[in-house]
């Protein structure tokens, strides 16, 4: 894992740039993913000690696993140095999420996604998948959010992003999900996030780690609460999206169903 590779001053690291840089300088020092994730983490308890892979016994549910032992199995690669500094910025949000898991997991019997995802599987846990994997956070004032927010949900994205676009200097978005943020290692256009709205009034990502937990139940995450967002269409994140014809592409910015 060559974390030279890694371009923090992208603009949807920004919020992870800090924690990001002190993963790597650990593994910079020789340390392995799961050492290093470690020596940044410290002594919380609220974060989970993180483990080598082999930890986790073939065929064991790895949700279940870190449900129970309050341990995170970590493979060497982006995949789970980003799922890592999740879990330093977003304790709260990543435990609800692994809670929601192991219930949805204990309703099924016992069923492990490994042995039989037929079974293990369902509405809720796909839904904790997405959002672990790819969610996104719009924090904006509820004054700008209730206008971002309709022309989000009917994907008009000439009004999202070309007649409302001054007020996206009000709006922070943070990508969550860590395979969305692998995926943008290398950007491509047509890479979507799926957003969970954010709109009180939230000032640090400790404040937005405690409202989002909150905000995750099943019954709500049984409804996918999600609107697609295609990430480099939000201003300033890609210098093409200054022409108005960047989002005249329907292969992305695709209309509402």
């Amino acid at each position: 894992m060559q974390q030279g590779t890694i371009d923090w001053s992208a603009a949807w690291l920004a919020p992870w740039r800090t924690v990001g840089e002190a993963v790597a300088a650990q593994l910079h020092a020789g340390l392995p993913l799961h050492e290093a994730l470690n020596a940044v983490r410290g002594d919380t308890e609220a974060i989970p000690h993180f483990v080598a892979p082999d930890a986790l016994a073939p065929g064991e549910s790895y949700e279940r696993y870190i449900f129970n032992s309050k341990q995170c199995p970590v493979h060497d690669g982006y995949h789970d140095f980003f799922n890592g500094i999740c879990w330093l910025q977003f304790p709260q949000t990543k435990s609800r999420l692994n809670a929601l898991h192991a219930q949805a997991l204990q309703a099924t019997q016992g069923s492990d996604a490994t042995q039989d995802p037929k079974a293990a599987r369902g509405r809720v846990r796909d839904a904790l998948t997405v959002f672990d994997e790819n969610a996104a956070f719009l924090m904006a004032p509820p004054e700008v959010a209730d206008q971002l927010w309709p022309a989000l949900l009917s994907r008009n994205w000439r009004r999202l992003f070309v007649d409302l676009r001054p007020l996206w200097q009000q709006v922070q978005p943070l990508l969550f999900g860590h395979a969305l943020l692998e995926k943008l290692l290398a950007p491509r256009k047509p890479i979507t996030a799926h957003v969970f709205i954010a709109s009180c009034a939230i000032t640090s990502i400790a404040q937005l780690d405690a409202h989002i937990a909150s905000q995750l139940h099943a019954e709500t995450l049984a409804r996918k609460p999600f609107a697609p967002l295609p990430v480099l269409g939000i201003p300033g994140w890609h210098a093409e999206n200054e022409n108005p014809a960047f989002y005249n592409d329907p292969k992305v910015f695709r209309v509402a169903p």
